[in-house]
């Protein structure tokens, strides 16, 4: 039976590849969306297996502060941070360009990445 972290890891692998598939037909904001989503759910499954619960946010930096995560990862989170409510409001328009979003997608790998190598 899998472990609770290995469920979210799994989720993870899917939600980095839909970005990098929404990525690749030119669907930037929802690429942005779901780069998020894998980072946020990245590091929940890094402080579920370190701290045993779960935070209930969507704040990728708080997440990382939670996990003592060094400076350069706090600001990898905070660059992503802002595509969780921008791609998903309409009262919030922000048109995301293949540069912006090609490198919120890297930086998200590289966050992901960074918590493997920790878990």
């Amino acid at each position: 039976m899998k472990s609770e972290t290995e469920k979210w890891l799994e989720q993870v692998k899917k939600d980095i590849r839909a970005a990098n598939n929404s990525f690749n037909s030119r669907d930037y904001e929802w690429a942005c969306f779901q780069a998020h989503q894998a980072v946020e759910k990245s590091l929940k499954a890094l402080i579920i297996e370190k701290k045993s619960f779960l935070i209930k946010t969507h704040d990728l930096v708080l997440l990382a502060k939670k996990l003592d995560a060094p400076e350069d990862i706090k600001i990898k989170c905070s660059k992503i941070n802002p595509s969780y409510i921008d791609t998903r409001y309409p009262d919030v328009p922000k048109a995301y360009s293949e540069v912006e979003v090609r490198e919120i997608v890297k930086l998200s790998e590289e966050v992901i990445s960074w918590i493997e190598k920790n878990l």
